[in-house]
Formats: structure tokens, sequence, C-alpha cells
């Protein structure tokens, strides 16, 4: 698991910006989504293209978020990469900045392939939300109908975890934040290849667009929204 740390003047801009530093310490479970990024075997087996080793430690939590957000009453979305099609989209990328990965990326992510498919650890239920997203982003314009299928299940805050952290999660959930989700990164429920861009990834979203909790933390605020609306 990544070891978490917030260097001191994180901290302190944060709570100069807001007066302290969690903002979600309660959640309402109705209107709250858990969006799991990339979850799938070309970043979670061993010897995977792009594996990620720390992305099999946190499949327990995100499992027990997935639990406690259905027990709430929201809703969990599994989100899968996908490269159907899309390969002159990102031309910009695998012509310059990655040229070695074309071929296998995009053969691994195409839909039905071993690679696409999610990671059998997941407790994956039939009544929740499955979708494919083209960009690292599920939120960026086009990329995925996730927005519209939260929508219209009344959701206004998205809880997201996954993997990488720093790009496909952050992405995820800077663009929730710019589309007015209330938005919280699980720290230890991400999960990306070195500690020191978990972090860098954690602090930024922590700074500007949303709130970071644990899985701890994240479940203690589902209890105290449903006690509140109890009340």
């Amino acid at each position: 698991m990544h070891k978490i740390e917030f260097p001191d003047h994180v901290m302190k801009r944060v709570r100069t910006r807001r007066d302290r530093l969690h903002i979600y310490d309660r959640i309402a479970g109705p209107s709250t989504a858990l969006v799991v990024i990339d979850l799938q075997n070309i970043f979670m087996l061993p010897g995977a293209p792009l594996e990620v080793p720390f992305a099999r430690e946190i499949v327990p939590n995100v499992n027990r978020l997935a639990a406690a957000i259905r027990a709430a009453g929201g809703t969990v979305a599994w989100v899968q990469m996908t490269f159907n099609g899309v390969a002159n989209a990102w031309s910009a990328y695998f012509q310059r900045l990655a040229p070695t990965l074309r071929e296998q990326v995009l053969a691994e992510l195409e839909r039905g392939t071993k690679g696409h498919a999610l990671y059998s650890g997941l407790d994956v239920q039939p009544s929740d939300i499955r979708a494919e997203k083209t960009r690292y982003s599920a939120f960026i314009q086009g990329a995925s109908d996730l927005d519209r299928s939260l929508k219209r299940r009344g959701i206004d805050t998205a809880v997201v975890v996954g993997t990488l952290t720093n790009v496909c999660c952050e992405s995820t959930a800077r663009d929730a934040m710019m589309l007015n989700y209330k938005t919280i990164l699980v720290s230890d429920a991400n999960a990306t290849l070195t500690d020191e861009e978990h972090n860098a990834a954690l602090a930024n979203v922590l700074v500007t667009f949303g709130d970071v909790l644990s899985t701890d933390e994240t479940i203690a605020a589902l209890a105290a929204g449903r006690a509140t609306h109890a009340a």
C-alpha cells in the first residue's frame, strides 16, 4: 500500500483556503457514486503490459467502499478504458509520447480481450453501472456516457478510486469537480507506480479539486450522512 504523506505547505494552503482539512465529513449515500477507474487486467495482473503492483493491494478497500455505498443507497460505476476504433484520436500520444506502447496497448484494451476485462477480485454486482471511456478522464466531453448515467440517478457526489492515481483517476476527479460534482479521491483506494506520484496527485486534488479521504473516513462519512438524514 502506498505511504501517504502531504507536505506542510500543502496542508497550510488547504487550511488557509477553507479553515478545515476535510469538507465532506457527511456524505449523502443516495446521491453518491463510487467511480472505479480502470481496474482492468492490463493494469492488475502480474506481468501485464501496464502492471501497477500497488493496484492489487487496493482491491479489498474498493470492495469495502462498493458495499458501503450500495448499502447507503448509492451507485457503483465500473469504468473501463477502451480503445476500439479510437487509435487515430490518440496519435499525439502514440506517435510522440509513447510510441513503444502503441501496438500492445491498443490490442490489450480492445473490448473482449483479456487485458480489457475487469480484474476477477472485484465485487461487481448486477445493479452496478458499467461504462467504457476512450480518454483518461471519464468525464471529459465525448469520453463516455458516465456523466449522463449518473445525472439520471440524481448523483451529485463522485468518490473516485482505481488506477493510475496520477493519470486517469486524477483526470477524472478534476473533471468531476469541473462538472460540479462534490469530488472525493480516496487515498488508500487509488494506486500508481510510486509513492511520490501518488502523493503529488492526492495533493493536487486536495488543494484545488475536492477532498481526499481514506477508505475508513469515507465509510464513516457515509454513516454520518445516514444518521443526519434519519434525524
